[in-house]
């Protein structure tokens, strides 16, 4: 079941980011008779920010588009302002994981720290009941909780994205999206009379208008010395030989191929990537794609989906597998949670290539999300 786990009227928050998966959301959970209310969120601290066509999701033309939608619906809608927690919680950390070194991925702290936690609680705290979302995702119900699963369409599957909520988030949250396809979303759209049927989906980082992370993280550390801004020599990591030089760590990330101008070519004629990045010493390591192979890892941080399990807990079997990226595909693996429960040890049964310390591990068993860490350490 996608859309929650009781059949009874709720009143629902419906998070509408003015595209067209969260609009459909919205009118799924006015047919099944649901009481809701339709909420967009203003997350820019600059509330002239307005980029036509733009591919992000929190423009004031995505907040026009989720009004209209929830004018067609007949559905109360409100903007709620979270841009200071969101900068606080999501762009300051964004900013300072890639100082250190470290490749983070914004939505899924989005997700965990804005969207299923600030907005979860202050709905909570108005006398809703739940929060409704357009992402792709499944719900089953397992006693009196309920399992994350991947969606039934694989090409928009987002329950990675997901892999950061807890039990008590997922009870009170709806995914109505799960169980259908892309086409279908928009074919159902079209039929509603929703003006965002054809709207393309969304792919930007929402707060990098550019799309140039360098330039957006350059900008936002300005005359701060942190680790990361300071040019630096470029090494090949076979050698120790300086073979070119990059005007900063920030920017950069493991597994990158393009952009580092390398002034030598490899002995062997064969590209270069980026293997390992020290910021404080500003010196990045190059080398062979095979060199980035990427056999196990530690996870920081785990964020349990279902109940947390105890320490030395053991996940392995044929149905285990960790995920490494929103769009990557699930690899087999074993893991185990640490005996103090503060990390979770992965061990990989194929080898994985351009895994970078700040990415998300999602753990799964078959479809079911288990849950996620963040990687602090590759082997």
């Amino acid at each position: 079941m996608s859309a929650g786990t009781s059949a009874a009227p709720l009143r629902v928050v419906a998070a509408m980011s003015g595209g067209v998966d969260s609009a459909v959301a919205a009118a799924r959970m006015v047919a099944a008779g649901h009481d809701v209310t339709g909420i967009h969120l203003a997350l820019s601290r600059n509330p002239a920010s307005y980029r036509t066509g733009a591919r992000g999701c929190c423009t004031i033309e995505d907040s026009n588009d989720a009004r209209r939608a929830a004018d067609v619906l007949g559905i109360p809608f409100y903007v709620w302002d979270l841009s200071e927690e969101f900068h606080d919680e999501v762009v300051v950390d964004f900013v300072e994981e890639y100082a250190a070194g470290r490749t983070p991925n914004p939505c899924l702290r989005c997700n965990e720290r804005i969207k299923f936690a600030a907005v979860l609680d202050r709905s909570l705290a108005l006398g809703f009941d739940a929060v409704a979302t357009g992402h792709y995702a499944r719900l089953v119900p397992r006693g009196a909780g309920v399992e994350l699963h991947r969606a039934v369409d694989p090409a928009k599957d987002q329950s990675y994205v997901l892999g950061v909520l807890d039990q008590h988030q997922l009870r009170h949250s709806h995914f109505p999206l799960g169980d259908s396809t892309k086409t279908q979303v928009r074919a159902e759209a079209a039929a509603l009379g929703l003006r965002v049927a054809a709207k393309p989906d969304s792919h930007d980082i929402c707060f990098v208008a550019s799309g140039d992370h360098a330039a957006f993280l350059r900008s936002s550390v300005g005359e701060r010395e942190v680790p990361g801004l300071a040019p630096g020599d470029i090494v090949d990591d076979a050698t120790g030989e300086v073979v070119g030089r990059h005007d900063g760590t920030l920017g950069l990330t493991i597994g990158q191929r393009k952009g580092l101008r390398l002034g030598r070519p490899a002995p062997d004629g064969r590209p270069r990537y980026v293997l390992d990045i020290e910021p404080v010493q500003g010196t990045v390591r190059v080398g062979p794609r095979e060199r980035l192979a990427v056999h196990g890892l530690t996870g920081r941080r785990p964020r349990w989906c279902d109940d947390v399990p105890a320490p030395g807990t053991r996940f392995e079997g044929s149905d285990v597998a960790v995920q490494l990226r929103a769009h990557g595909a699930p690899l087999p693996a074993r893991a185990q949670v640490s005996h103090d429960g503060d990390t979770l040890e992965v061990t990989l049964l194929e080898s994985a290539h351009g895994v970078a310390p700040g990415q998300a591990a999602v753990l799964y068993t078959g479809s079911r999300v288990v849950g996620s860490a963040t990687i602090a350490s590759t082997r």
